[in-house]
């Protein structure tokens, strides 16, 4: 019996130690991709917004604005959000390449949830002076916001999932 608990105690050392190294390795997610509608789910980005890099959007127009960024095939999405005193901008950066060139006819729909729950579907318009798409709605609501960017460029889909507090 006396040699049977230290046996145990390692054996069990052991098990904890390899349930630890297992735990602690990071599996990559993949994007999920639906070739029936051509729709391109990517994951959500999140981040908290900051009013200097949502100015900056609109005057920097390199592939990075300093917003949240997804990369989903050979497009490059990228949101900020520039919170107002009684309203909130959204920009929306739709582009395409390793040049990150601009799309400027797509059709672009922004779902945005509020943090009471509340659903609001906004149409973007291309801004050609910023290259990119935008909209500006109020609500003073504080919390976080989820917004879904939903994208048709030539009957292809092109999603984007964000998130922002206010």
């Amino acid at each position: 019996m006396q040699l049977f608990q230290p046996f145990l105690f390692s054996l069990s050392l052991a098990c904890l130690a390899l349930l630890g190294a297992c735990g602690s390795s990071q599996t990559k997610s993949s994007t999920p991709v639906s070739t029936a509608t051509k729709t391109i789910e990517t994951p959500i980005a999140k981040t908290s917004s900051s009013p200097s890099m949502a100015k900056s959007a609109t005057q920097n127009n390199t592939a990075n604005q300093g917003g949240q960024v997804i990369e989903s095939g050979i497009y490059h999405l990228e949101f900020l959000s520039l919170i107002e005193a009684d309203s909130i901008h959204l920009d929306f950066f739709l582009q395409k390449g390793d040049n990150h060139e601009a799309i400027p006819d797509a059709k672009v729909t922004a779902q945005v949830q509020l943090p009471d729950g509340t659903q609001k579907t906004l149409d973007l318009k291309y801004d050609a002076d910023g290259k990119h798409y935008a909209v500006v709605f109020p609500s003073k609501a504080t919390g976080e916001y989820k917004v879904a960017f939903l994208s048709d460029i030539k009957g292809e889909k092109v999603n984007g999932r964000f998130s922002f507090n206010r």
